[in-house]
């Protein structure tokens, strides 16, 4: 079966196993360009499994895995390596930062990366940690830094170079409530203002009125998909 035409991700009877302890069992979707998607669910009901299968970073036991027409499930490893850097971004529920890095070398890693200019990608990371309010790390390394800074320094580097996608998963886990609120604005924001699909995992309910449409999990299937309208997370 094709992918659809309109779908930039798209997945088919996604199954996969932690050590012989099933994680997806089954799960289906189909993900349009620009949307944002929150994938909801109790802890260990298979949401970061699910973003691993649909980013690249693992291949599904049984099922298929499209994005923009290409199998990603059927790629090499150098491949989808070559997959994540260019055309997504990741963010985690911890910033694994480069620690011999300043801030704005870290977000800035994605451009440096594919080769571009050292002061273009400066000025684009320095832009991205202005309007996630810690343009005043930049020359300070992540040893120096809170915790909720480094996260901050994460989600620019996962929007720095506009990929196609965002897999977001538990972004604000470390972040207090003001932060978190303002975290995800910046995220949601630029993935409407910059076309960016945004795939974002949370238990978090309040967190999933955010996005354009929810699916649930549960023991590693799928037990709805929402349409909701997106509203805005008060500081």
């Amino acid at each position: 079966m094709a992918p659809p035409d309109d779908d930039v991700l798209w997945a088919r009877d996604l199954h996969y196993s932690h050590g012989g302890s099933p994680a997806l069992l089954g799960v289906s979707l189909g993900i349009q360009e620009g949307e944002i998607v929150a994938v909801t669910g109790p802890r260990g009901c298979g949401k970061t499994t699910l973003l691993g299968c649909l980013s690249g970073q693992l291949v599904p036991a049984g099922g298929e895995v499209w994005f923009s027409g290409m199998p990603v499930h059927t790629l090499t490893p150098t491949s989808r390596e070559r997959l994540r850097r260019d055309k997504f971004g990741w963010v985690g529920d911890r910033p694994h930062l480069v620690p011999e890095l300043t801030a704005w070398e870290n977000a800035a890693l994605p451009l440096l990366l594919t080769g571009t200019g050292h002061r273009a990608a400066k000025r684009a990371a320095l832009d991205w940690l202005e309007r996630l309010d810690v343009r005043d790390c930049a020359r300070k390394r992540p040893a120096a830094l809170l915790q909720a800074q480094r996260q901050r320094i994460a989600i620019a580097r996962a929007l720095v170079h506009t990929p196609d996608v965002v897999f977001a998963d538990e972004p604000t886990a470390p972040l207090h409530q003001a932060d978190r609120a303002q975290a995800l604005r910046t995220l949601t924001s630029a993935g409407r203002s910059h076309g960016i699909t945004v795939v974002l995992a949370t238990h978090d309910p309040e967190v999933a009125t955010l996005a354009d449409r929810t699916l649930t999990l549960l023991d590693g299937r799928q037990t709805d998909s929402t349409a909701e309208p997106a509203c805005s997370l008060s500081a």
